[in-house]
């Protein structure tokens, strides 16, 4: 009895997997009907995930995502929530191993946990008209929509994947997530007032 109860308890590893993290980060899902639909996690482990969406699957359908800063990962739905779902994450113990380091990165991350992060107000620049460039040296023109201190939604033609480093002026960031006409971009730290001013908003550009 007690060596099939010692049996039946999970690892030191496999408790780990399954510890929850609250975080506040975006992303899409595709359903079985290859329908996508925007989502936002409100907690995750590396076994399972909360999301927040206002298109839900079945019970037991199978689920793909898209998550900023983590990546693709695949399940099916557990549970049905008010405002969302719960679905499983199913994954080989090297990507379990992985998700576990990304989410303690983001529950440690500092700007992702400050609340002047959050409240970053984003301002129309005077001067919107600027060049994004790839890491491989393409450079396209494109608009800022808006602005913050820690990142910029832009109007291009083109949709680098989510993840692409890129460089918006001289700020170096990364795409976060795609929108209709364009990506929100995360610069890669939060950039000084006199800065963004300098780069984006002064009349004599």
């Amino acid at each position: 009895m007690t060596s099939a109860a010692t049996d039946a308890m999970p690892s030191r590893a496999e408790r780990r997997y399954f510890q929850r993290v609250r975080v506040k980060v975006y992303g899409r899902f595709m359903l079985e009907d290859r329908t996508e639909h925007p989502c936002q996690v409100v907690d995750m482990s590396p076994g399972d995930t909360l999301l927040r969406a206002d298109r839900v699957g079945e019970l037991g359908e199978r689920v793909i995502a898209y998550i900023d800063h983590i990546g693709r990962i695949e399940g099916v739905v557990t549970r049905i929530t008010d405002n969302g779902f719960a679905m499983t994450i199913v994954a080989s113990e090297r990507k379990k191993d992985k998700l576990a380091a990304q989410l303690t990165w983001l529950a440690n991350k500092h700007e992702l946990d400050l609340p002047e992060d959050r409240r970053h107000d984003r301002v129309s620049p005077r001067n919107p008209i600027s060049v994004l460039q790839l890491g491989d040296g393409r450079q396209y023109q494109c608009r800022i929509v808006d602005l913050s201190l820690s990142g910029a939604a832009v109007e291009i033609d083109v949709r680098p994947a989510i993840g692409t480093p890129v460089t918006l002026g001289t700020m170096r960031g990364r795409v976060v997530r795609h929108f209709e006409d364009g990506v929100a971009i995360e610069f890669a730290s939060v950039q000084r007032v006199d800065a963004l001013e300098a780069e984006f908003t002064d009349d004599d550009r």
